[in-house]
């Protein structure tokens, strides 16, 4: 639902911070989409020290990156008062906080540092000392009941018609929550697209190690897990289905990437796909997180659930290729809202989006989009001159 709250204005106190902490946020989606903040807090500050406290599985997203610094992580289970204790030392004279938890509030509370900055949300406003009422134009993200979803399909009858836009409005986008919260220490909060940094050394390391240096073919990414869970995941048959069409269209070589959870998703689809002369990488497992960000920015297009790899890969220039089913893409579509390189598909079920990680009744919002469909984005996304 939108909020009718005032915009918020920074007082001049906090405009000139020397040392800023930045609490980032926990996933790895959520993270690329907080880089258009930390851009424009960059843009605002070019001269402040600006470090980003960020769990440790995603401290190595921001090497390279131009809007921070250092980064400080905390290990999965450290306690807050061991996180604020390393903050303290650091003597930093503003935090902004990007999640919504209370905890984090609290990280930046008992560190001490002077000004704290973050969203107004129930048990943590006592923590910050400029609690940021929400922005006019956000939307929240509400799961709906199962008693939701059959009323409002009930009035339907037949499938689900598809659609595929790259035409998105901004104004809902996740990226503008965060754009939202800087902008209160006097940053610009025009959109920008998310960015992340893979240097070309570890993109020709990255294909070096795994057997692709040399390859002739072009390299399309295949990702067919989501953390999630099941209703953000587009059916492996028609993931292989598509993907054979694909190759057989442009003689591609398919990178398939999947987390260790995905091991034996990727292995299925691996062997479905696997022949004599086929040309396929399954990485399920193997890559650390930049080896990732190498090989995605490396890819022609990536065909992906909505998930964490697809906002990297997006924010690493490379087109993607997105059904969606139980997510919004105006809320957290990949890379800039607008941006005609990404093709995201779906049809028009009633009850979509749910945001529930299992689907209650027929799965009709990723059925209803065909293998057909998707392989017709794929081609289209990898041309060339896709979108600009």
């Amino acid at each position: 639902m939108e909020s009718s709250a005032m915009p918020f204005r920074p007082q001049s106190s906090i405009l000139h911070p020397r040392r800023i902490l930045v609490r980032g946020t926990n996933w790895l989606g959520d993270a690329v989409m907080t880089t258009p903040a930390l851009l424009r807090l960059r843009e605002r500050f070019p001269e402040a020290h600006i470090t980003l406290l960020t769990a440790a599985k995603l401290r190595d997203l921001w090497q390279h990156h131009p809007a921070v610094d250092a980064t400080l992580s905390f290990a999965a289970g450290e306690n807050v008062f061991a996180v604020a204790k390393r903050l303290r030392a650091q003597n930093f004279d503003l935090a902004l906080v990007l999640p919504n938890s209370p905890r984090s509030a609290l990280e930046v509370f008992l560190a001490g540092i002077p000004q704290r900055i973050g969203g107004a949300r129930p048990w943590r406003n006592l923590f910050l000392t400029q609690a940021i009422p929400p922005r006019v134009g956000a939307v929240q993200m509400r799961k709906r009941t199962v008693s939701e979803i059959r009323s409002l399909i009930q009035p339907v009858a037949g499938p689900a018609r598809f659609s595929t836009s790259s035409h998105r409005t901004s104004t809902g986008h996740q990226t503008n929550e965060y754009l939202h919260l800087v902008a209160a220490i006097g940053a610009n909060a025009a959109p920008l697209a998310p960015q992340l940094v893979v240097t070309p050394a570890e993109i020709a390391a990255a294909r070096e190690k795994f057997g692709l240096s040399g390859v002739a073919a072009p390299s399309f990414g295949l990702n067919p897990g989501a953390e999630y869970g099941p209703a953000k995941r587009w059916p492996a048959e028609k993931f292989i289905a598509a993907a054979w069409e694909i190759q057989k269209r442009t003689g591609c070589n398919w990178i398939i990437f999947g987390g260790k959870s995905d091991v034996a998703l990727v292995g299925q689809i691996e062997s479905a796909l696997r022949t004599p002369e086929s040309r396929i990488r399954n990485l399920a497992g193997q890559t650390s997180l930049r080896e990732l960000m190498a090989l995605l920015a490396s890819c022609r297009v990536l065909l992906t659930n909505d998930t964490g790899p697809m906002h990297v890969a997006a924010a690493l220039g490379t087109p993607v290729v997105v059904p969606f089913g139980s997510t919004s893409p105006e809320l957290t579509g990949p890379g800039l809202p607008g941006d005609r390189r990404h093709h995201l598909l779906r049809t028009d079920a009633a009850c979509a989006p749910c945001f529930l990680r299992e689907c209650p009744i027929d799965f009709r919002c990723l059925n209803g989009i065909s293998v057909q469909q998707v392989a017709a984005a794929v081609v289209a996304a990898a041309q060339p001159d896709s979108g600009r």
